[in-house]
Formats: structure tokens, sequence, C-alpha cells
């Protein structure tokens, strides 16, 4: 072969060999670029596991919306890098975002007054001190933006953004961010967002979609957590309700009197856990008796606290005085300044005399005793004048309520109640009523008291059915007994 031809063999294979080399050198730099990717990818990977790991942990531990804010942020700005974040939570009447928690070296996400950003020049705290306090408007910048569209979004310089157009508060910074609206079943929460300054670089496509999921794993954590802390505060208030409950049952009488010549028997059934019916044994001396009911308005624990108060009012008052009226006048002229307006108390107070039987019976605003008569057979309603406590203040309450006094025969027999009885409905929403309740008395009473309250409850469940009690139920009846030592 001449020469030339292997000198042109030898520089063509030399070509070859350097492109070769040159597609080798390439494809190294590929793999690298590739491994480098792929080691980013399972970084980003490991870091979106370990802020779902966290997020877990917080769930699990029911921590403060702070903490779980605070948890949030700081794990999606480690996953997509950013400069830091903030969580901005809408207040209870939705129209104001509230911060929760903002990183420290995040930028602002929302205009700053003109007055701020000169103090702030003076003291970078200034600055810091407005973003951590104050409440944006709903319908305000970014965040309102993106509450109104319900979707995340990228933006890549937040200050040129349409929604600070005509902002009253300016935008300053060269700022970009990914902002996310948090909901959770089907009810908006608040904003996540993240930000770069313009020096850090622009957020990815792929920045924007991890993001995006995590907003999503973040609403969902932010619901449960709210969840649980509703929960937790519910268990903790029923606890609460409870031990009232408790209380208040220890401030009834635990057991019935024991008395010469009568037989008592009462119960309260509350509609609620408090009861806002009370009923009172107090022993005069001298051979007399009092025994009190009352029903304060509406139900719950105003109700339970005004009986409380009631039941001290009286306790004081009581033992000094012979007559019934007088007592609920002194019980008025102390529970009236304290009564709300659109509070009030009906009661009911009676002495029984043990020598000789008399009653003497006066009510303020409460139901009528009803008073069975052995001899006759008959009911009879007992419905002396009165004003209900809380009404007036004391001089037209004293001078409406009035005394009523008889004689019990042996065998008879009175029932005072509160109108959860009478007020009883049934399925077809029809009222167990006076007359219903003074025949169930009629029938009962010749059995003696404890049979009165156990015949009226029977009733009352067949008359109800399966419906709730919607009101409190107190009863008291007070038999005579028979000379004989009978009934």
């Amino acid at each position: 072969m001449p020469e030339s031809a292997v000198t042109a063999v030898f520089a063509t294979f030399l070509v070859v060999l350097a492109v070769l080399g040159l597609v080798v050198r390439n494809q190294v730099r590929r793999n690298r670029r590739l491994r480098g990717k792929l080691r980013e990818q399972t970084d980003e990977e490991e870091r979106m596991f370990s802020f779902l790991h966290d997020l877990g942990l917080a769930i699990e531990n029911e921590p403060s919306a702070v903490m779980v804010s605070r948890i949030i942020v700081d794990g999606i700005q480690k996953v997509v890098k950013a400069r830091g974040g903030a969580i901005y939570f809408l207040s209870d009447c939705g129209e104001y975002f509230l911060p929760s928690y903002i990183s420290e070296e995040c930028p602002p996400l929302v205009g700053v007054p003109l007055e701020v950003r000169k103090k702030a020049k003076r003291d970078p705290r200034a600055l810091e001190s407005h973003l951590r306090l104050a409440r944006v408007q709903v319908n305000e910048g970014i965040l309102g933006h993106c509450i109104a569209v319900g979707e995340a979004m990228r933006l890549d310089d937040v200050k040129n953004h349409p929604s600070f157009r005509d902002a009253f508060n300016e935008f300053k910074g060269d700022v970009s961010a990914l902002i996310a609206p948090l909901k959770h079943a089907g009810k908006d929460l608040g904003i996540l967002a993240v930000a770069r300054l313009g020096s850090d670089g622009a957020f990815t496509r792929n920045d924007f979609a991890v993001f995006r999921a995590a907003a999503e794993q973040s609403s969902f954590a932010i619901g449960n957590a709210r969840v649980h802390l509703e929960a937790n505060e519910k268990r903790g208030l029923e606890n609460e309700l409870q031990n009232a409950r408790e209380v208040q049952r220890i401030l009834l009488p635990q057991e019935d009197p024991v008395l010469p010549g009568f037989r008592v028997s009462g119960t309260n059934l509350p509609a609620r856990i408090i009861s806002g019916d009370y009923y009172d044994y107090i022993d005069l001396g001298d051979g007399r008796f009092g025994i009190a009911i009352a029903d304060v308005s509406g139900k719950g624990v105003p109700a339970g606290l005004l009986m409380a108060m009631c039941r001290s009012a009286f306790r004081s008052v009581a033992p000094g005085m012979k007559s019934p009226a007088e007592v609920l006048a002194a019980v008025n002229r102390q529970l009236f300044p304290d009564i709300r307006e659109d509070m009030f108390i009906s009661m009911a107070y009676g002495i029984f005399e043990e020598e000789g039987g008399g009653f003497h019976f006066a009510r303020a605003g409460h139901d009528p005793a009803l008073l069975y008569r052995r001899r006759s057979g008959r009911v009879e309603e007992v419905r002396p004048p009165g004003l209900a406590l809380g009404v007036d203040e004391g001089a037209v309450f004293e001078r409406v309520t009035r005394d009523q006094s008889f004689q019990l025969a042996p065998g008879d027999c009175v029932l005072l109640h509160t109108d959860g009885v009478r007020e009883a409905i049934d399925s077809a929403e029809e009222e167990f009523g006076m007359e219903r309740m003074s025949a169930v008395f009629r029938s009962a009473a010749p059995l003696g008291a404890e049979e009165v309250l156990t015949r009226l409850q029977e009733e009352l469940r067949q008359f109800t059915g399966e419906g709730p009690q919607m009101d409190d139920i107190t009863l008291v009846a007070i038999e005579r007994k028979r000379s004989n030592g009978m009934g």
C-alpha cells in the first residue's frame, strides 16, 4: 500500500478516535448530570418523606395550630429549597387573614404601608413586627387572589401581580412565590406560601408540582388537627358539665325528709346535663317545715347557675320568716340585681305545720299546686297571686304576691310541679296538659306520695314515647298521713 494511503487511513482513524472520545466525554457528562438529577430527586423525595413523617407525628400528638403551622412551613421550605414561608389562617368572621407562622427569613408576602417601610429603614424590626401581627383583608393581595381562585399558583414576580395594582399597601422587592389555598371538607382554612428572593432563582415546574402536593397534605393535616382539637375540647366541656351536674345534684335534696304526720317525696329529672329546676326542703323548727320548688327560664349552664343563686338566697332568708310570700319577696330583692333582663324564675314555697296540718303557700309566677281532698276525691288548684322573681325590683312584686292558707286533712295530698310536666309533648306534638296531670294525680294520691311520683313518671313515659324530654321536670308530693297510720 502506498505511503499516502497509509497516512490517509491513519488520519481517518485519528478522526474517528477523536469523535468517539468526544461522544464518550459527552455521555459521561450526561451520565453525571443524570446521576446529579437522580441524587437531587432522591434528596427531594427524602425531604418530602421526612416532611410527611413529621406531619403525621404532628397529627398523632395533636399539637397547637402554631406548632402544626411551623412543621408545615419549615418542612415544605426544605423540600422546595425556598428562602422562607408562611401560613395565614382565615379569622372566625372570615374577613381577615391572620398569620399563624412566618419563618425567620421569609420575604414579605403582603403589601406594607408606607409608614412601616419608612420606619423599617431606621429599625428593621418594625417590618418584622408588622408582618407577624398585621391582619390582612381577605380580598387583598396575592393571599386574597389565591383564596378567590381556589387554586395553587406559581408567581415569578410577586410585585407585578395584578392583585397589587390598586392596593393601598404597596409591594416592594424582587420576590417569587408558590402559594396555595388550604381547604378541608369543602371549607377554606387559609393560605400556605413559600418564597424566594430574585437572587435565589425562580421556582421550577417540578418545585410547583411538589409544593402543590405538599399543600394538599398540609390541608388534610390542619383539618384533622382541628377536628382532634374540637373533639378534645368537646370532651373537656362534657367532663366539666358532668362535674357541674354532680355539684348541682349535691345542691338538691339527697333524700326525702321524715316528718311526723307527713310523707314527702320529690324528684328532679333534667332534660340536659344541667337542670334549671330546683326543689328544696328546710326544717324551720317549732314543728314547721318548708318545701320550695322553682323553675329558671331557659336551659343549660346559665339556668343552672341562676338556680344555684336562687338556692343560696332562699336558704339565707327562709329560716327567719313565717310568711312564704315574705320569703319570696326577700329572695327577689337579693336576686333582682343579678338576673339578666331576658331571664326570670318562677317559684313556689309552702310551709307545713306538723300539728293540725296547716299549710301556708305562696307563688312567684309558678304553676298552681294541685290539692287532692281525700274526703271528696276531688283535685283543686291552689293559685295564690304572685309575680315571677326577677321581673320587678320589689314594690310591685310585694304588692302582688300573697299567701294562701288552708288545712290538710288526713289523707289529703299536695303536688308541687314545674311546667315540664304539663308541657311534655307526644309524637303528634300534643301537650300532656293540666287536665291529664290532674287525672293521674287524682288516681294515684289515695295510694300515697311515692305512688304519685311513680305514676306520673310512668304516664309521662308512655305519653311521650321515644321522643326526647324537652324540659326539666320536677315533682314534689306531700301527703298528710291518716290518723290510723294507713296510707
